[in-house]
C-alpha cells in the first residue's frame, strides 16, 4: 500500500505540474487509491489530458512532447509579441524547449529580451527555437535529409531542419537541385545514403516534381513539401501540391503547401523509430 500511495502521490505532483486537467482529479486520485485504476494508468492519462492557460487567449497542452515525442511548436503568425513571449514562458515551465514558426523580426526581439533561456533564431526560415538555461539540444537520434529544389524553397526547408534538430535528429541539406539542372541531385542522394538517412523532405515550388523524382530514386520515405513559389496561376503552391498528390513514385506522401514545420515533425519521427 505505501508504494501505491507514493506512486498517487508521483501522480498528484505531475497533475500540478500539468495545470489545470480536463476532468475530475479527485476521482481519478481515489480511483488508484482504491485500487480500481492501476498507477500507470492514471500517469498515462494525466500525460494525455494535462492543458495549462496563459490569460484569456490560450489553453496550452503541456503534455504534447510526452505524449507525441513532438516538441511544442507556436505558431507566431497572427499572435502579439506579448502573446508569443508569454505562451513560450508557459512552455518552459513545464518542458525544455519550444520551437516558434512565422516570428517576425519584432518577435524575435520580444522573445530575445522577455524569455530567460537560450534562443536560436533562423531569420531565413523565421524560426525561433527558445530552451532553459542550460538545455542543449538531444543528439544521436537519427538521420534524415532535406533537399529544396530552389533558393526561394529555403524558408520551407529551414523550418523541416529546425524541427528535424529540435528533435535531436541529425540532418543533411542540400539546396537548389530541382528538375531544372538534375545533374546536381546525384551527389547529395548519394551523401544522405551514406549518412544512413531514414526519411527525405523535398520542398519544391512550381510544378512540385522534386519529390517524384527523388521518391523514384531512394528506398526511404519520402515526404513531399509544396512551397507557394512560382509564376500567375498555381504559383502560391496549388500545382506543387496537386502534382505531389499525383505522383506515380510510391513511397511519397505530401504535406500542406509551405509547412516545413509538419514534414520535419514526420521526417524525424520516421528517424527515430530506427533508433530506439
Amino acid at each position: 500500500m505505501a508504494g501505491c500511495t507514493g506512486q498517487v502521490a508521483r501522480i498528484a505532483r505531475a497533475a500540478h505540474n500539468a495545470g489545470v486537467m480536463d476532468g475530475s482529479l479527485d476521482d481519478l486520485l481515489a480511483e488508484v487509491a482504491a485500487g480500481r485504476l492501476s498507477p500507470d494508468v492514471a500517469g498515462e492519462r494525466l500525460r494525455r489530458f494535462g492543458y495549462t492557460a496563459v490569460g484569456d487567449y490560450a489553453r496550452l497542452d503541456v503534455s504534447r512532447a510526452a505524449r507525441k515525442g513532438v516538441p511544442e511548436v507556436v505558431y507566431a503568425e497572427g499572435k502579439t509579441a506579448d502573446q508569443v513571449v508569454g505562451i513560450v514562458r508557459r512552455f518552459l515551465e513545464h518542458g525544455p524547449a519550444v520551437l516558434c514558426s512565422r516570428v517576425t523580426a519584432e518577435q524575435a526581439a520580444a522573445l530575445a529580451a522577455g524569455v530567460d533561456g537560450e534562443l536560436e533564431h533562423d531569420e531565413r526560415s523565421r524560426v525561433v527555437i527558445a530552451r532553459r538555461p542550460g538545455e542543449r539540444a538531444a543528439a544521436g537520434r537519427g538521420v534524415v535529409g532535406v533537399l529544396a529544389a530552389g533558393t526561394s524553397d529555403l524558408p520551407a526547408a529551414g523550418e523541416a531542419v529546425a524541427m528535424c534538430r529540435a528533435m535531436g535528429v541529425t540532418v543533411v541539406t542540400a539546396y537548389d537541385v530541382g528538375v531544372a539542372g538534375l545533374h546536381r541531385l546525384a551527389q547529395p542522394l548519394e551523401e544522405m545514403h551514406e549518412a544512413g538517412a531514414a526519411a527525405v523532405v523535398v520542398a519544391a515550388g512550381m510544378e512540385g516534381a522534386l519529390p517524384s523524382v527523388v521518391a523514384g530514386l531512394v528506398d526511404v520515405p519520402v515526404i513531399g513539401l509544396p512551397t507557394s513559389t512560382g509564376y500567375g496561376l498555381g504559383g502560391r503552391g496549388e500545382a506543387a501540391l496537386l502534382g505531389m498528390l499525383q505522383s506515380c513514385s510510391p513511397g511519397l506522401v505530401v504535406v500542406n503547401i509551405d509547412n516545413g514545420i509538419g514534414a520535419g515533425a514526420t521526417a524525424a519521427l520516421i528517424a527515430r523509430r530506427g533508433t530506439e
